[in-house]
């Protein structure tokens, strides 16, 4: 199968579906991981943004993505693409990728996040290219999910594990190598508190680690064929 993983910035692909990435690709399935934004000026410098970059590839690596395309949409100004512009962007590229799998950001407080879940929506109708698509399913991004108002806030929930139990230390290795986005413990966006949150969700599902994902749409061919 292709998966195509929807990040709106370097590392959220990692932190929320890198032990499921790195098992698609243990079982021979092809993972293309799509960056929307990168860390780069105004708000950041180019030094900034060209190690990002440098670390996002070398996670990539470890979770044996077969193909990054990252595009250069300043963070924190996706809003000034216009919702037209922006689901173009989406949709031409399910569009290449025709994928089986479909992986997007939850529906979280940031901005950028909220952005690109709206655009994946657009992009994943099931018309043309996005009829093929068997799986479309949010994932969990650490500190982003977890910092919402309660009940007047969408909270994540999952409704779908996937078992990563021989994939976790991979998923930790390809996160330490975000330098520039790690917290030391207790941040929410550390080494420990990511393991922790893969233990929690595995115990969900009766499994040793696990990465928690909500279904949006979901064909009974995934499973019949």
């Amino acid at each position: 199968m292709k998966i195509l993983v929807v990040a709106p910035h370097p590392d959220d692909e990692t932190l929320g579906a890198g032990g499921s990435i790195r098992r698609f690709a243990d079982e021979g399935h092809i993972v293309s991981v799509l960056t929307i934004t990168a860390h780069m000026p105004p708000l950041y410098s180019a030094e900034v943004h060209e190690q990002t970059l440098e670390e996002a590839r070398a996670a990539h690596k470890v979770l044996g993505v077969a193909e990054s395309i990252f595009l250069d949409n300043p963070a924190l100004a996706l809003g000034e693409l216009g919702a037209a512009e922006l689901n173009k962007i989406l949709t031409d590229h399910v569009e290449a990728v025709t994928p089986d799998i479909l992986l997007i950001p939850y529906l979280y407080r940031h901005i950028d996040h909220r952005l690109v879940f709206d655009a994946c929506m657009v992009a994943a109708r099931p018309i043309n290219a996005a009829r093929r698509i068997k799986l479309v399913a949010a994932y969990e991004t650490i500190s982003s999910t977890h910092w919402t108002a309660p009940h007047i806030e969408p909270n994540f929930t999952p409704n779908l594990v996937v078992d990563i139990a021989e994939q976790i230390d991979a998923k930790l290795e390809a996160i330490s190598h975000f330098k520039s986005q790690l917290q030391e413990f207790p941040g929410s966006r550390s080494v420990e508190a990511l393991k922790a949150l893969a233990l929690f969700r595995g115990s969900q599902a009766g499994y040793g680690y696990g990465e928690g994902f909500h279904v949006i749409r979901m064909g009974a061919e995934l499973f019949l064929n």
